[in-house]
């Protein structure tokens, strides 16, 4: 078996040098929409995987800058980290009222329980979508019925997300930080990179 990878540099709308970002940037990037029969109380965002723990952003970025080549001179905002609320999400919360947390468009015709979701314990966190595997499966079997799918959702008005990239691939041979700044989590101390 043999692989390669080929790595194109996509344009990056801010670049922070201060993490974490004011909280206010979020809302350009992240949505919280909360159906229900009632607004969500404190209570509700207790439950919900979207809460911020300060103290444990800033150890990690903390660890990061001290350990990290990448991160050095990272500045750690702490007027920025106070701005985030430990009892509710740090992005607005758009409240849609809903008696049923069901869409009937997004359901099997099998799937006969009222509602989705849990009355107690952690909330479950849902990504609404078709990708990897179940995308390349669909456009093998019937590239039409993609189309159409993607066809319909413009005629409603559907929200779409395009990212394009460079003209031209990055060079690992004259960017052998590439990797690491990549995939920190691999290369957790920013070594180990070709050339290193």
């Amino acid at each position: 078996m043999k692989a390669n990878a080929v790595c194109f540099a996509i344009p990056q709308p801010k670049v922070y040098n201060v993490l974490p970002p004011p909280r206010e940037d979020l809302d350009e990037v992240l949505a919280f929409i909360y159906l229900g029969p009632s607004k969500p109380n404190p209570e509700d965002f207790k439950r919900t995987p979207f809460l911020v723990r300060r103290n444990k952003v800033a150890e990690a970025l903390n660890w990061l800058k001290l350990n990290h080549i990448d991160y050095a001179d990272l500045e750690i905002s702490q007027k920025n980290l106070e701005a985030y609320s430990e009892d509710s999400p740090p992005v607005e919360v758009d409240f849609q009222l809903s008696h049923i947390n069901k869409q009937a468009e997004s359901s099997a015709v099998n799937d006969v329980e009222e509602d989705e979701g849990t009355a107690e314990g952690h909330c479950p966190f849902v990504v609404h979508g078709i990708t990897g595997e179940k995308l390349d499966q669909l456009m093998q079997e019937n590239p039409k019925k993609v189309r159409a799918m993607a066809v319909q959702h413009f005629k409603k008005n559907g929200k779409v997300l395009g990212i394009g990239h460079a003209e031209k691939p990055e060079s690992l041979y004259n960017n052998p930080q590439l990797y690491p700044q990549m995939f920190p989590w691999l290369f957790p101390y920013g070594f180990g990179g070709i050339g290193n």
